[in-house]
């Protein structure tokens, strides 16, 4: 996958934060993905105009101490295998 990809979430899919499960969750007709911590912040920049590489530059001002790289794309590559986000 190129860092240049804009990832997008998919139609089907709503993305919100969900107090009663203190977490982010992404919803859909038949239900919900409860996220981890990651994976809400990872998704919760996508928004279908930042490309892969500005979503980790993002992150890594906001968790400068680690190397999340292969992290985020790997999520990202997981998540479009899971019909979350668009190819």
């Amino acid at each position: 996958m190129s860092e240049d990809r804009i990832p997008e979430i998919n139609s089907f899919f709503r993305l919100q934060w969900e107090e009663a499960q203190n977490s982010f969750v992404l919803l859909y007709p038949e239900g919900m993905v409860k996220l981890s911590q990651s994976a809400g912040e990872i998704l919760k920049r996508i928004n279908g105009k930042s490309s892969v590489q500005d979503i980790i530059r993002d992150l890594q001002s906001t968790f400068p101490d680690v190397d999340l790289t292969s992290d985020v794309i790997t999520f990202i590559n997981q998540a479009t295998e899971n019909g979350w986000l668009n190819r």
